[in-house]
């Protein structure tokens, strides 16, 4: 079988139709570039080219075999500036899982930076709950996760992503809403969208711990899943509701967001998780995105 040597030999006297033009494309003598051609007319059993001492010119067999041979060394070509793309993290295909939430503020950001700095790296998103994406992580169904704390699994790794504030988001029109700042005690007695205790436990879990601690007693008059679909309760009054600060960039109409001031702030975290015995340079590179991003 011939090599990409001998083609790349061939291909260069075909394009030249001259040796001398083709060793010196080639940087080598023409002794050898002769004899490389030669020892490919061998093995196909053909002859590729006509030279005579003023000129040289293709058989009917070497213009056949001419794109040929074109093709394969752009392919090998191809597929070795893939491979060292892929060895540097700058090409292939990652992976990633992440939650609802993430979707307001983190997510787009970092779609963005890849796009612009990795522009042959495509991300495979994936929107599941963050205890799925664990799952996934382990089965290796996902490369990567931004999930909400805690990451446990020895297997695992992770980093902090993004940590931001609760603020309490109210209908336009509540007696609370024209207040700049809102303290523990302006919640008391509140009608207030908690989350469901299995499948929002990371929200559920925080807001209830927030309070307890507080000291805070509202009246839980619903238990929801999504983010957005609490925010669309807020706005039809059905009550107030604790959201991450991210949450205001839904831009839900007649709803208002305020601050909550708390002694000791309970941040609401987004962590990037992956495999420890992960190989991937792409995580890497989601890595140093992140790090450069704005923090939370």
């Amino acid at each position: 079988m011939f090599d990409f040597s001998q083609l790349r030999c061939f291909a260069a006297v075909a394009e030249e139709l001259h040796f001398g033009r083709a060793a010196a494309r080639l940087n080598m003598t023409q002794p050898p570039l002769s004899r490389q051609i030669q020892v490919l007319e061998r093995i196909l059993d053909v002859r590729l080219l006509e030279r005579t001492s003023r000129s040289v010119r293709l058989t009917a067999a070497g213009r056949s075999f001419l794109p040929e041979a074109q093709r394969i060394l752009r392919l090998a070509e191809a597929a070795t500036h893939v491979t060292r793309q892929v060895a540097a993290g700058r090409a292939g295909v990652l992976k990633l899982g992440f939650t609802a939430a993430s979707a307001y503020d983190v997510l787009p950001c970092l779609v963005s930076a890849v796009r612009r700095t990795l522009p042959d790296v495509t991300l495979a998103l994936r929107e599941m709950v963050s205890k799925d994406q664990i799952a996934d992580l382990l089965a290796g169904r996902i490369d990567a996760a931004l999930v909400r704390p805690p990451v446990t699994h020895p297997d695992l790794t992770a980093i902090r992503v993004l940590a931001e504030p609760l603020v309490v988001a109210l209908p336009a029109a509540h007696p609370l809403a024209p207040r700049d700042r809102l303290s523990p005690g302006d919640l008391g007695g509140a009608a207030l969208i908690g989350y469901a205790p299995n499948e929002a436990r990371y929200f559920h879990d925080l807001t209830r711990d927030l309070l307890v601690e507080t000291g805070i007693q509202p009246r839980i008059v619903q238990q929801l899943t999504q983010i957005h679909s609490i925010l669309a309760l807020v706005r039809a009054a059905v009550g107030i509701a604790l959201v991450p600060a991210a949450a205001e960039r839904l831009r839900f109409a007649d709803v208002v967001f305020r601050p909550l001031a708390l002694s000791a702030p309970r941040p609401v975290e987004l962590l990037l998780a992956w495999r420890r015995d992960a190989d991937d340079p792409l995580i890497a590179q989601l890595v140093s995105i992140l790090s450069d991003m704005p923090a939370g």
